[in-house]
């Protein structure tokens, strides 16, 4: 209630502006506990005990400047980055923009981050508080090897992770999105693994949604392979579908409401090529308790959400979260994981 009165303020600022003034007030606020681990909703991923199936995606905290806030606020999870070796400003602005008749959002942020280093100091600070943090890892822009830039963020953040995603799916780091080929992919992840070593966090891996079923069947099979803890399915699409906004013709990534349909899609997809062998992320267009409930039928164990909390603000988060809860009672389940993939 609160946020939708103080909404119409916020949107008449930049929509960047915006987000690092919602992150400043969540540095200052009460950082209220984390959702126990007995949590009706609980749910074992990759050998991680989630209190809940809900986090937040990668880009709301992209320097780990506020991850025990949003656990505080009902998030079972918080995953913060991308994050880079080296400090990037990323794309020129304005880089962010509103879509509200779509109730949607573009960004081409281009992975603006401060860097490996600073972040791993701020994670550091938090060593030993309760509750589930994963690092989303990328590539500088610049770099003239990539793979060299995965593997340093590797060993930079797998002490201080629960789980490392590796992003290969930013459609706004030119190139980027090359790494899901086939063979550039395995290349990748055996680097990951080897930096990691035999004993480091499970290792997730972010794709896009805007893939051919070819690509979908390499990526389950080496995904299967390799022994990745999950799947994210899926980043913003750089397709667009029809469109309300004057602002629909801006470059970047597609997120929100217009994505849901597509992210529902390529989940599904992802479920019947790794035959439910594989753990699966569910993330794009997920703005409620029925929308994060279809994401768990159609197979993901997890969920995540970043968007709608433009539109709706962080109690958002309990919302769904009780309202999973009211949903796995109607439907006769008595936990998360058997809900799992059941539609």
């Amino acid at each position: 209630m609160i946020y939708r009165l103080l909404r119409p303020l916020l949107f008449t600022l930049d929509a960047e502006r915006a987000h690092r003034l919602a992150l400043a007030m969540l540095k200052i606020a009460p950082v209220g506990r984390p959702a126990p681990p007995h949590c009706p909703l609980a749910i074992n991923v990759a050998g991680i005990d989630f209190p809940t199936p809900l986090g937040v995606a990668a880009g709301f905290d992209k320097d780990a400047e506020v991850p025990d806030a949003l656990l505080g606020v009902g998030f079972g999870f918080a995953e913060v980055g991308s994050i880079t070796p080296l400090p990037q400003l990323g794309n020129p602005r304005p880089r962010l923009v509103r879509l509200t008749e779509d109730r949607a959002v573009i960004n081409r942020m281009g992975f603006n981050n401060s860097g490996g280093e600073t972040a791993a100091m701020r994670l550091r600070a938090r060593a030993g508080r309760a509750g589930i943090v994963g690092i989303n890892i990328g590539a500088n822009k610049d770099t003239v090897d990539r793979v060299a830039d995965y593997a340093a963020m590797t060993r930079l953040m797998a002490p201080l992770a629960s789980y490392l995603a590796v992003n290969i799916s930013s459609p706004n780091t030119p190139g980027l999105r090359a790494l899901q080929d086939e063979a550039a992919l395995t290349g990748l992840l055996d680097a990951v693994f080897e930096a990691r070593g035999p004993s480091g966090p499970p290792i997730f891996l972010k794709v896009a949604p805007d893939l051919e079923p070819t690509d979908i069947d390499a990526i389950a099979r080496i995904a299967l392979d390799k022994g990745l803890g999950a799947l994210i399915v899926s980043n913003t699409t750089i397709t667009r579908p029809p469109l309300k906004s004057r602002h629909a013709g801006e470059a970047g990534g597609l997120s929100g409401e217009p994505l849901r349909e597509l992210a529902l899609q390529r989940l599904r997809d992802f479920r019947k090529a790794t035959g439910g062998q594989m753990p699966l992320v569910g993330v794009g267009g997920i703005a409620s308790a029925d929308d994060a409930w279809q994401r768990i039928r159609a197979g993901a164990s997890l969920v995540q959400l970043y968007s709608a909390m433009v539109y709706e603000g962080t109690g958002l988060v309990r919302r769904i979260n009780r309202g999973l809860i009211e949903l796995m009672a109607r439907d006769g389940f008595a936990s998360i994981a058997e809900a799992v993939g059941t539609e």
